[in-house]
């Protein structure tokens, strides 16, 4: 008998993003900041910003803290690898994902990812959060729930209905 796909809408997504960004994006940061001695995020800078907006400083935004090009790019790396660990290790899913019983699988085969597309997604979210976050809403208007970068890298979102029941 063949199972019924049931695809992973927004919130649901959103939600396992959310999950993601605490228990993995956080400790990737967390890691890079010291590996970097301090050097890739300027936390002076941004406590002085709250401190100025805190008494109600108009001008607190005007000066930024200072972002090191390098520590960026090597966190963004990080943190591309790791997911991309994490799907591979469980089966198209992140912790996240994994919590919440929704993982990442082919559009045409619903069978597990391969690393091109693993790498394609990832990228993926980079034009889908500069094209204005539009590649990540399409997902509440489609049928099957699929955002850009799973257009892009032949991906959907479905629940996993193994751990379900």
């Amino acid at each position: 008998m063949k199972q019924k796909i049931r695809y992973a809408g927004f919130w649901i997504r959103f939600l396992a993003s959310l999950l993601d960004t605490i228990f993995l994006a956080l400790p990737v940061a967390i890691v890079i900041y010291f590996v970097s001695d301090g050097n890739w995020f300027d936390f002076s800078q941004y406590k002085q910003n709250i401190m100025m907006a805190m008494h109600g400083n108009t001008h607190a935004l005007d000066k930024q803290p200072l972002i090191s090009m390098r520590w960026e790019l090597f966190f963004e790396v990080a943190t591309l690898l790791t997911t991309t660990l994490f799907w591979k290790r469980w089966r198209g899913a992140t912790p996240g994902k994994k919590f919440l019983h929704i993982k990442i699988v082919d559009a045409k085969s619903y069978k597990e990812i391969n690393n091109i597309q693993a790498i394609t997604r990832s990228f993926g979210y980079i034009i889908s959060t500069l094209a204005f976050l539009m590649g990540f809403f399409i997902v509440v208007f489609r049928k099957d729930k699929r955002g850009l970068h799973d257009l892009l890298a032949g991906t959907v979102v479905i629940y996993d209905e193994a751990c379900i029941r």
